[in-house]
């Protein structure tokens, strides 16, 4: 069998579409994570405050 440059870039895409999903699926699964909850909803407080103030 030999191996061509199609062969080689159909498997670099293939490959990389499913690095892609992968990586996409272990972001939303790390975001939707029950213990995460406290960690972004104090990320989300912080900046609001930080804003409240008025500017010198």
């Amino acid at each position: 069998m030999e191996i061509t440059h199609d062969m080689l870039v159909g498997f670099s895409k293939s490959f990389g579409l499913f690095y892609l999903l992968a990586m996409a699926a272990v972001a939303l699964a790390y975001a939707c994570w029950p213990s995460n909850k406290a960690r972004f909803d104090k990320a989300a407080r912080d900046i609001i405050e930080d804003e409240d103030v008025p500017c010198r």
